[in-house]
């Protein structure tokens, strides 16, 4: 296994999308990462199905490039293997709920008895210095305690993302963080836990409104598909489909005003600054709509672009796939699952003088077991005992 990360071992304890994707990234710059869970697999294993077997599109993507263990963790002698495997590894990543870490002895202070230099990731709903800090939760929770859903759609009817945004975002971070831990380890040979919840994510995305608000200033009520911070931004209807046109600052709008055929709006009050184009962005909303309605999307984005104004076709997940914009050639890249060809989506960041990672599968339940078990340590007629008795 070659990568920026070869030879840092991780076991996995994540569930659906913010541990074990978080535990994947690390996978993606070389690391071994060996994902744990039940015999038979755990339930986020199969959601949204996309292979013969039931394997799903979010368990394929978020473990791409890790081996599969299964263990039975809910027994005794589980729980003392896996604790055996966490005095070989380097990390260890758990999106679970302070209680539940305690309860499966993946708390810091008993994880760091069984290696001193152990940097232990995890991830819960809300932070654990919080009276919810036990709260199940998903990525939906993380969106409207943040106040992002109530901003969302229209007013009195409000709309949650289609993509777990606040999910991928813990990851993204608790990756991010996973690093500097390894980073400070090397400098200093402490381990360290790193700590992320869903509600801290999400509260940092809403950051600057949070602190606009917090300032005194008007606030923020749902404006559709409209910033609220400058204008014309909006999504716009075409002959034949949509496009989103975002002008931000004055020399944009200034250049959108002369390219519209109406300069004259740089003196118009309503549109003196980015505030006030906000406020009043349906008005502009109307006059882009009026230039729009007859032309179709790739004659308005033709346009739009060619004299430097942000503008980019609405696309559906139909449109990716069959070319449009080549973006699935770009970025969509052939992986297996088992004996199946399946379409995978590798990491977007590119490392100069790197090797690009060749294995990106996701594992079978459970294929790499005994191979796993082996390198930590466990004798043959260990394996087998655990097998026999159906721990793994």
């Amino acid at each position: 296994m070659s990568g920026i990360l070869q030879g840092i071992k991780v076991v996995d304890f994540g569930k659906y999308i913010a541990g074990p994707l978080c535990a994947g990234m690390l996978a993606d710059l070389g690391a071994d990462v060996v994902r744990v869970e039940k015999p038979g697999g755990g339930d986020d294993r199969y959601v949204a199905p996309a292979t013969d077997s039931g394997e799903g599109s979010l368990f394929l993507y978020g473990n791409r490039g890790k081996r599969s263990l299964t263990l039975d963790t809910s027994k005794p002698e589980g729980l003392a293997v896996l604790h055996r495997m966490i005095a070989k590894a380097d990390v260890v990543v758990a999106n679970l709920s302070p209680s539940a870490l305690a309860h499966f002895g993946l708390d810091y202070e008993s994880v760091k008895a069984l290696r001193e230099d152990i940097i232990l990731v995890t991830s819960s709903t809300f932070p654990s210095n919080t009276p919810m800090r036990d709260a199940l939760g998903l990525d939906s929770i993380g969106q409207v305690v943040s106040g992002g859903v109530f901003l969302t759609g229209e007013a009195g009817q409000p709309y949650k993302s289609a993509t777990a945004y606040v999910d991928f975002g813990t990851a993204v971070s608790s990756a991010y963080a996973a690093m500097a831990a390894l980073f400070n380890r090397e400098r200093t040979g402490q381990g360290m836990h790193v700590e992320s919840s869903l509600i801290g994510t999400a509260l940092n995305v809403m950051a600057p409104i949070l602190m606009e608000h917090a300032y005194g200033k008007a606030p923020r009520r749902p404006t559709g598909n409209r910033s609220p911070i400058g204008g014309p931004s909006d999504i716009i209807k075409t002959r034949d489909g949509w496009f989103v046109v975002s002008v931000l600052g004055n020399k944009l709008f200034a250049r959108w005003a002369k390219f519209i055929g109406q300069p004259e709006l740089t003196e118009d009050p309503r549109f003196a600054d980015d505030a006030l184009r906000g406020v009043n962005g349906e008005a502009l909303s109307q006059i882009m709509t009026e230039w729009a309605k007859d032309k179709t999307t790739d004659e308005c984005i033709k346009e739009l672009v060619q004299i430097g104004l942000p503008a980019g076709p609405l696309l559906s997940p139909d449109d990716i796939m069959d070319g449009t914009m080549n973006l699935r050639e770009s970025f969509f890249q052939q992986g297996m699952f088992g004996s199946e060809t399946v379409m995978q989506m590798p990491s977007p960041i590119r490392f100069s003088g790197a090797p690009a990672r060749e294995n990106i599968e996701a594992p079978e339940l459970g294929k790499h077991s005994r191979e796993v078990l082996g390198e930590y340590g466990f004798s043959q007629s260990e394996i087998e005992s655990l097998i026999e008795r159906q721990l793994v």
